[in-house]
């Protein structure tokens, strides 16, 4: 619905209201409640099963930019993000039949649980995972538009973005079989390092290379998209770790509303930072990945609390 509403969209307010706000409002709407009924079902192997059941947003991350880049010259715009509209339609309206819960349905006073917050697990594990959305955007927003800034085909530079979600396929399902076996909270930390450091070393050092980069920066794509995606598909299932399954939904749930707010201000302090450097990227970088760094550290810190600082430990 927000992608048809804002079709029709004359004005900038009217282009916000409809796919920002109704199309915001209504996706994380539709992400929660699946991602919380795949933990319902599965304990040792949860890892695995919701990154397996998130590899669907990097397989549509890889085939929208593919209808917008080669359909739309045929049919236009309007009629792509048509396309994309119904694809979304069909497909939402197969994964509310065929979403099914295990336990019955629990009385709930409120949409969220702030009173979970006084757990300090739960409350560390939110706050690592705040640092998460906060960083996570700045590679995905501004990719497209430093390879262009550099001197990228325009077509290329937005295929750079179906690069990276090709390998987030594989990021949403690979790192959560490792953490069934290796323990969530250590993989997830391991997922923050790497992205991290590909970020500070290889985004960086193809900034420094610019403008014959192309190589450098898709191999950075590929390799953020992986470890990136981990980080999306790891979310729940770290939090998982910290709550009763009876109060999963409820937990997922409470979390996400919380740390949206770290993706509302990461993308626009990114891109002021890109400013304040008269259009260079290379604030924007280390910002990006100096965040992963404290993200690293968040998850560190909260498996500290939630189950002890033996290095060695599954958790």
């Amino acid at each position: 619905m927000g992608l048809i509403v804002s079709l029709i969209a004359a004005e900038y307010y009217q282009i916000f209201l409809s796919f920002s706000v109704l199309g915001g409002i209504s996706s994380s709407t539709l992400w929660s409640p699946p991602v919380a009924a795949v933990g319902h079902w599965f304990n040792k192997r949860r890892g695995l099963v919701t990154g397996v059941a998130c590899t669907a947003g990097g397989i549509g991350g890889v085939i929208f930019p593919l209808i917008i880049l080669f359909v739309a010259p045929r049919i236009g715009f309007a009629w792509s993000l048509r396309v994309i509209a119904l694809l979304c339609a069909v497909l939402c309206a197969i994964a509310c039949l065929t979403v099914k819960t295990r336990l019955p349905p629990k009385k709930a006073d409120s949409f969220i649980d702030l009173a979970a917050l006084r757990d300090m697990k739960y409350a560390s594990t939110s706050l690592a995972v705040f640092f998460v959305e906060f960083s996570i955007f700045t590679p995905i927003t501004y990719i497209v538009s430093y390879a262009l800034h550099v001197g990228v085909d325009e077509k290329m530079a937005y295929a750079i973005l179906v690069f990276l979600n090709l390998g987030a396929v594989f990021g949403r399902f690979l790192p959560g079989l490792m953490a069934d076996k290796w323990g969530r909270f250590n993989v997830m930390v391991l997922v923050c390092l790497m992205c991290a450091l590909f970020t500070l070393i290889l985004w960086l050092c193809a900034d420094l290379e610019a403008p014959t980069n192309l190589g450098m920066v898709i191999s950075y794509a590929v390799l953020f998209g992986f470890w990136g995606g981990a980080t999306i598909s790891l979310v729940p299932v770290c939090i998982s770790q910290v709550c009763d399954i009876q109060d999963y939904g409820k937990r997922v749930g409470t979390t996400w509303t919380l740390v949206s707010f770290g993706t509302l201000i990461g993308i626009p302090i990114a891109g002021a930072i890109q400013q304040h450097n008269h259009g260079e990227y290379y604030g924007l970088i280390v910002f990006g990945g100096v965040l992963y760094a404290v993200t690293t550290v968040a998850f560190i810190i909260s498996r500290g609390i939630c189950h002890g600082w033996s290095l060695w430990s599954k958790f």
